[in-house]
């Protein structure tokens, strides 16, 4: 995986996702008087790369940096970034939650085994951070509850709380003027139930919203942006899974050959594993 920033549209840049420590794209919006941030990074030097990164294409004058949700993957990096943070009201009060947490590998693995803490999140952080971690939780400097907007010049971004599956606290960034979407982790499973989930609601919900915004590009933090063709497919597939969810309930045989008689083809891997969420979800 290359970690050289990319040129998305003629006012976005991003720094592709890493899944080696689980790195999730981060990314510049650049107005023509400032320049928003999405997600601060997993850590300082993440924050640091995408900085250095961003520098040698010469934007600066940030406005602020947006926080999709408050995982440490999107969080962590806020001290390096050391810039004004917006996050939606949940996502502080997650963020609270943690301040005083360490983050060694007894405190990771016991909260591991009280469930506060998931396994994959936390053999990512072992990875990310070497043995002396000092990780400094920052707050948002501004909350929102519903929707914020910030002008940035000729470029207005709309912020819109989600909600979802993965993290009750997501927010979607929509980019008026490149009809560039940014989901963060909106229409992932949950990571911190004891098996990842979908619930059928939930999943309804977060596209209904997220079909209120003319996008052409998508971007999801841990995958390669999506055209609308491409964005348009997958959304479609959690329609029916979750219209076969329903009708089938736990019976998954049923339900995958059914999902597979109408692909008319055999289910790929990340199929299966999105049924596998469905069923937990019931």
């Amino acid at each position: 995986m290359t970690n050289n920033l990319k040129q998305l549209t003629d006012r976005i840049y991003y720094l592709p996702h890493d899944p080696k420590t689980d790195r999730p794209i981060l990314s510049a919006i650049c107005g023509t008087q400032q320049t928003l941030i999405v997600d601060t990074g997993n850590s300082d030097e993440h924050a640091k790369l995408f900085l250095n990164e961003i520098e040698q294409q010469q934007v600066n004058n940030f406005h602020s940096v947006m926080l999709t949700h408050w995982h440490w993957d999107h969080s962590f990096g806020a001290n390096k970034m050391n810039m004004l943070t917006i996050a939606h009201e949940k996502t502080k009060k997650h963020l609270e939650k943690i301040m005083d947490y360490e983050w060694s590998d007894d405190a990771l693995n016991n909260r591991v085994e009280k469930g506060l803490e998931s396994q994959f999140c936390s053999e990512m952080i072992k990875k990310e951070f070497d043995d002396n971690r000092n990780i400094n939780i920052t707050l948002p400097n501004i909350t929102f509850k519903e929707k914020f907007e910030v002008h940035l010049g000729d470029t207005r971004c709309i912020v819109k709380h989600v909600g979802g599956d993965h993290s009750d606290d997501s927010s979607i960034i929509f980019v008026e003027e490149e009809k560039v979407l940014f989901l963060g982790d909106c229409l992932y499973p949950s990571v911190y139930t004891k098996q990842p989930q979908y619930k059928v609601d939930n999943v309804r919900n977060v596209i209904e919203k997220i079909e209120m915004f003319d996008a052409e590009i998508y971007v999801l933090s841990h995958q390669t942006p999506l055209t609308k063709d491409e964005f348009m497919g997958y959304i479609n597939l959690l329609k029916l899974i979750c219209d076969l969810t329903e009708k089938y309930q736990r019976n998954r045989l049923n339900l995958v050959n059914e999902l597979s008689a109408q692909l008319n083809r055999k289910l790929s891997q990340l199929e299966e594993e999105i049924v596998y969420c469905f069923i937990n979800g019931i």
